[in-house]
């Protein structure tokens, strides 16, 4: 694949749907541009550059142009020497993009920002989509996790997955949890990531960080080389594939404890994804497997908040039992599902719907949201009807006595 780039010097935003920014008078200025687009709105989550386009910034899930003075939409060769900036002289990165079409690096803008960068072409051109990373590692409560999850701090070995549909914030829970077990247990630990993404200092823990490509060339190899490394804890940034898949268990099963994420949708379809990574001849095994060394499994779905400030975490939380165990060895279909045996066997197993219940009925989300973000929308309908007829009894009450007294 011919790729857009030649070498070329390294290259905004606000409110709503176009907002206008005047630190700069064109695209050249990499840095000026990245520091004017997170300054125009603090919760900035994503920065999209397209060549037709103007630059954008994503907040709360919704796209917005930001328009620089004078300037028009970007063409290819401002995404291009964006892209080429932000890669700068990382060889195995501008290999990726010749040869696969699309690298990921990490991008710092010091005592600012850094950024997950993710480099890729459309139609012989380049595009551009920068995940802003906070500077400070979040914690529980910022998060709202379940405080059942300080578990994993005492944890010795085992498998904690932290999934979710993109943008779903798993690497903020990871990084969260690698941060408690680095303030409370003086062991080693070894992370594996694509790219590095928030700093880790060492604190009571010792942890050493490798970014893939410039330090690894690939998870399953960075995990082989780990359990050499006599590490207590191992940090996978994402299980992509089968080999990657078999090495965490291998290291779950040799006395270590590895966290890692998967992008599913729920606790039902991680399973399902794990086994369905191997051949059909091996699933019995994985199932065993896995039953055996999964402690936790962290779903995560963020809903827009009622109040329009930013979006809720809604968590379904699987813990080790082994009613659980049974359902993930069982695959004749003929048992109860992982959801049944999680409201059957722990009341603090949380699930989805319930958790989303709970967002209506303290007023932080609306219906609308909830229905659209449910696995069952119509069970959770028929769980919310006393809510909502409650809710429209009140509002007719103040209608009437509005009238009344006009």
């Amino acid at each position: 694949m011919r790729s857009p780039f030649k070498k070329s010097e390294p290259e905004d935003i606000a409110g709503p749907e176009t907002a206008t920014t005047s630190f700069c008078s064109s695209y050249s200025d990499t840095d000026a541009l990245l520091t004017s687009m997170l300054a125009a709105h603090e919760q900035t989550s994503d920065l999209i550059f397209s060549p037709n386009r103007l630059p954008q910034i994503e907040v709360h899930g919704q796209l917005h142009d930001l328009q620089v003075q004078g300037m028009p939409p970007m063409s290819a060769d401002d995404t291009r020497r964006i892209g080429s900036s932000l890669i700068g002289s990382n060889k195995q990165a501008i290999s990726t993009l010749r040869e696969k079409g699309s690298c990921d690096v990490s991008y710092g803008l010091p005592g600012i920002a850094r950024f997950r960068v993710h480099v890729f072409i459309q139609r012989g051109s380049c595009a551009v989509v920068m995940r802003v990373i906070p500077t400070a590692t979040p914690d529980f409560e910022v998060l709202g996790l379940p405080a059942a999850l300080e578990e994993v701090a005492a944890l010795r070995d085992g498998i904690v997955l932290v999934t979710g549909a993109q943008g779903a914030g798993k690497s903020s829970t990871l990084a969260a949890l690698l941060d408690l077990i680095n303030r409370v247990r003086r062991c080693h630990v070894i992370s594996i990531e694509d790219p590095i993404e928030f700093l880790d200092p060492h604190k009571e823990a010792t942890i050493h960080q490798r970014e893939l490509y410039s330090d690894t060339p690939s998870f399953a190899i960075g995990l082989r080389a780990a359990l050499r490394q006599s590490p207590k804890v191992i940090l996978v940034g994402e299980m992509r594939d089968r080999e990657t898949m078999e090495m965490v268990f291998e290291a779950a099963e040799t006395g270590h404890l590895v966290l890692s994420s998967l992008t599913s949708i729920d606790a039902e379809q991680t399973v399902a994804r794990i086994v369905s990574a191997f051949a059909p001849a091996e699933r019995p095994s994985i199932r065993a497997r896995l039953a055996k060394t999964f402690r936790f499994v962290v779903s995560q779905r963020l809903l827009p908040r009622k109040d329009g400030h930013g979006r809720a975490l809604a968590v379904e939380l699987l813990q080790r039992h082994p009613g659980i165990s049974e359902v993930i060895q069982s695959d004749d279909g003929a048992g109860p599902s992982i959801l049944q045996a999680m409201k059957r066997c722990n009341p603090e197993m949380q699930h989805f719907d319930g958790e989303i219940e709970k967002l209506v009925r303290a007023g932080v989300i609306e219906h609308d949201a909830a229905m659209t973000f449910a696995t069952d929308q119509e069970a959770l309908r028929i769980r919310l009807s006393d809510f909502f007829s409650s809710a429209q009894k009140n509002l007719s009450g103040k209608l009437s006595s509005a009238a009344v007294s006009s």
